[in-house]
């Protein structure tokens, strides 16, 4: 499986409609922030305007608790700004902390600069320029503390590169995030806006860091890249601290009784964060298509074949009718 969150596959395969299916495959909130019933008219039938991009990156300034010696530009979600990255960064070794989400060694080596793939990065290759890590980890929920972090930007700093952290994940593990830590040092930071809010249809996404890279992908980003609803709705939910801080409880509790459903089913759980459980088993594959006929679907993994990861059921409802259908399918795996 290249990405979760599609069902497309899982239907064809599987039958069913989309509103038969418990999508467990992707790390996005079941409880998604609401959408405010009160947008003006003119939010859906007028171009964006500049101050409401404005807002937004303010807020996301309050949210992620970006310095102002950092810059920020906003986007139709983190896809594209990793798309982009390998065009802005200079030229030299990329190295990439995996195994990792995917779609980092694709763009890089899309644009001809195919990462060097490392296990760990207090170990990394002496003309190294760019690093690119995701922090926290997906899959697998790994976390690299600040400080190590800090001490790899200041090394590639002195090189002329830069280090590249992709905090998708971050807003639900406290103290993760590398923004707030950040001063001179060549850094870029992607936030992703979708996975904690759970709206991730609005697609937004952010970069911060270093203000010479943010200007040069600024310049590659087109007018209006961001919809009107989007520019809204995100910034209502960035300044939004009580849901956040609400929600991220919800997510904690949630995150610990699913770890506790999936062990006494027998699998073992060994990475994740608050918006997935990372689990091993002999046959994952088998797995995942016996909760498929079931109408659950889960996300394997080609280069890890012993891995399979569930996203938050949402409610005891959900978590239950996962339990039910884990001890029929492992029966049939």
């Amino acid at each position: 499986m290249e990405h979760g969150g599609d069902l497309t596959l899982a239907i064809e395969r599987f039958g069913g409609t989309h509103d038969d299916w418990l999508d467990l495959s992707t790390g996005i909130n079941p409880y998604s922030y609401p959408v405010p019933d009160d947008l003006p008219l003119s939010t859906w039938t007028s171009l964006p305007a500049r101050g409401a991009e404005e807002h937004l990156i303010a807020a996301a300034r309050q949210a992620y608790r970006i310095p102002d010696n950092l810059a920020v530009c906003a986007a139709p979600g983190t896809q594209v700004l990793l798309s982009l990255l390998p065009t802005i960064l200079p030229e030299g070794p990329v190295v990439l902390a995996s195994p990792t989400y995917t779609s980092h060694r694709d763009a890089w080596t899309r644009e001809s600069r195919a990462p060097i793939e490392v296990s760990s990065v207090y170990s990394l290759p002496a003309d190294a320029k760019i690093v690119v890590l995701v922090n926290p980890n997906n899959p697998d929920g790994r976390l690299i503390d600040v400080k190590s972090l800090i001490e790899i930007a200041r090394t590639l700093s002195t090189r002329g590169g830069y280090l590249v952290v992709d905090e998708a994940f971050a807003d639900v593990v406290p103290g993760a995030t590398l923004l707030p830590h950040i001063g001179t040092e060549n850094v870029v930071v992607l936030r992703s806006f979708g996975k904690f809010f759970g709206l991730a249809g609005l697609r937004i996404g952010f970069l911060a860091g270093e203000k010479t890279a943010i200007s040069r992908m600024s310049g590659l980003l087109d007018s209006w890249s961001l919809s009107g609803p989007a520019l809204e709705i995100g910034a209502r939910a960035l300044r939004d601290s009580t849901w956040q801080d609400r929600t991220t409880r919800q997510l904690i509790e949630d995150m610990a009784d699913l770890t506790v459903a999936l062990s006494e089913a027998g699998l073992s759980v060994f990475g994740g964060t608050p918006l997935y459980a990372l689990a091993g088993l002999r046959n994952p594959k088998g797995l995942h298509e016996a909760l498929a006929r079931r109408r659950i679907w889960t996300r394997i993994f080609d280069y890890a074949p012993t891995w399979i990861r569930f996203g938050l059921p949402g409610g005891p409802e959900n978590l239950k009718r996962l339990t039910d259908a884990l001890a029929e399918a492992l029966k049939e795996v």
